[in-house]
């Protein structure tokens, strides 16, 4: 380094993690070897986002500043060899967003400390990054407590002239979860046909939306569940439960380039049925417990729930009473490792009787993710660590195989029949 031996930005307390409203202070420490003749010491503290159209880029495409401070802590002036300390502090602005690092873009707080000198001189510069945790409060958002539901009925045919009607109902106790917190998942399936239909999944999705000169969706399972079929005229359900992993919270107040979504996605493959429950993913947990039951999936107000199949497709499905049934759990995988890019929040809290401080979990990091684009084809970026990715992440349009058409149908029936004879 020449003449300066050392050029060391520390902050107060070793602390890396701030709330918005927070006083952030440390101190710049020079160690010169020789004299020096120098301009200013400065240091300067910025937040910003950027947001890049290629994975793990940094050439951003666009950008948004949150603040930028400096503050002059040495005016012109020489300084002998030895070690020089200033101190310096700066107030965070209350409207910040939380610290985020995605594929395509990151929201980043930094303080840099430059040592200007005098002409035909290199300047000495250093910088320490800082996290931003502006905590979600679950119950600040409108309904939280709310059972979360969904139903979708569909009508589908098979064996060329049949017809049946699946009906999915799908609910979580709430519809929101902090770090830790158990999503309890309750699916209701009636199958009201001949035919059997295939394995059920569970997944909780992060859904990454970048706005840059074209809006980019990055998307990752968090955790799947597979559950056995349901045979041809029965009602089933199905109960399970998924742990919530260190996350970054749902949304990014503050933020205009980066959101931050979560949904359950519960499908049938066979016929192809998919409904999404949206969910937030929070720092401060819901108080209260949900004002509707959460041990049966309730309708919400007005829908009806047939219990046999229309008049007219009474003949060609061949209905029969239904009888119910408890769906077995077939797998359930879900990523156990806690992210290199976690903090504990602790300002605020006490410390509890083991010396632990418990607080709020900052996650900043979302991990490998499969991208897709809204005005362009499918393009998959996996990184190298193992995820159980559904098949809808590389055709988000289609998310299974297409059920047959009727012209197939029919080619693959008369081909039957042409074997047989």
């Amino acid at each position: 380094m020449g003449k300066v031996q050392e050029l060391l930005l520390t902050l107060r307390n070793n602390k890396v993690v701030y709330g918005p409203g927070e006083l952030i202070a440390g101190e710049v420490r020079i160690k010169l070897a020789a004299h020096l003749n120098f301009k200013a010491v400065k240091v300067n503290c910025i937040g910003s986002c950027g947001v890049a159209n290629k994975a793990n880029d940094t050439a951003w495409q666009v950008e948004e500043q949150y603040f930028s401070s400096t503050l002059v802590v040495a005016e012109k002036g020489a300084l002998a060899a030895g070690e020089y300390t200033y101190p310096f502090q700066f107030l965070l602005p209350a409207t910040i967003p939380t610290s985020f690092e995605g594929l395509f873009g990151k929201i980043s707080y930094r303080i840099r400390a430059t040592i200007e000198t005098t002409r035909f001189s290199k300047d000495y510069k250093t910088e320490k990054v800082f996290y931003i945790l502006n905590l979600l409060n679950l119950n600040e958002i409108n309904d939280i407590e709310q059972l979360n539901i969904a139903m979708l009925t569909k009508k589908f045919s098979y064996l060329i002239v049949k017809s049946g009607v699946i009906i999915l109902t799908v609910s979580t106790d709430l519809k929101g979860y902090t770090s830790g917190q158990i999503i309890q998942l309750t699916t209701a399936i009636q199958n009201k046909s001949g035919k059997d239909i295939g394995n059920i999944v569970a997944s909780l999705i992060q859904k990454v939306t970048y706005k840059s000169k074209r809006i980019i969706y990055d998307l990752r399972t968090i955790a799947e569940v597979e559950g056995s079929g349901v045979k041809s005229w029965k009602q089933a359900e199905w109960k399970e439960q998924i742990i919530v992993p260190p996350l970054p919270q749902s949304s990014l107040h503050g933020c205009n380039l980066i959101q931050v979504d979560y949904f359950i996605q519960v499908s049938v493959r066979s016929p192809e049925v998919l409904v999404s429950l949206p969910i937030y993913i929070g720092n401060i947990a819901v108080n209260s417990p949900p004002l509707t039951p959460s041990g049966q999936p309730q309708p919400t107000a007005g829908t009806v729930l047939p219990t046999a199949p229309p008049a007219e497709d009474v003949g060609a499905t061949g209905y029969q009473p239904m009888d119910s049934v408890i769906l077995p759990t077939k797998s359930h995988s879900q990523q156990q490792t806690l992210s290199p890019h976690a903090f504990s929040y602790t300002s605020g809290f006490e410390s509890d009787a083991s010396g632990q401080i418990p607080g709020p979990r900052l996650c900043i990091s979302t991990g490998a993710t499969v991208p897709y684009y809204a005005d362009g084809p499918v393009v998959a970026d996996l990184t190298a660590n193992p995820l159980i990715l559904p098949p809808e992440y590389s055709m988000w349009a289609q998310p299974y195989e297409a059920p047959p058409t009727y012209e197939e149908s029919c080619s693959s029936a008369n081909s039957s029949m042409s074997a047989g004879n």
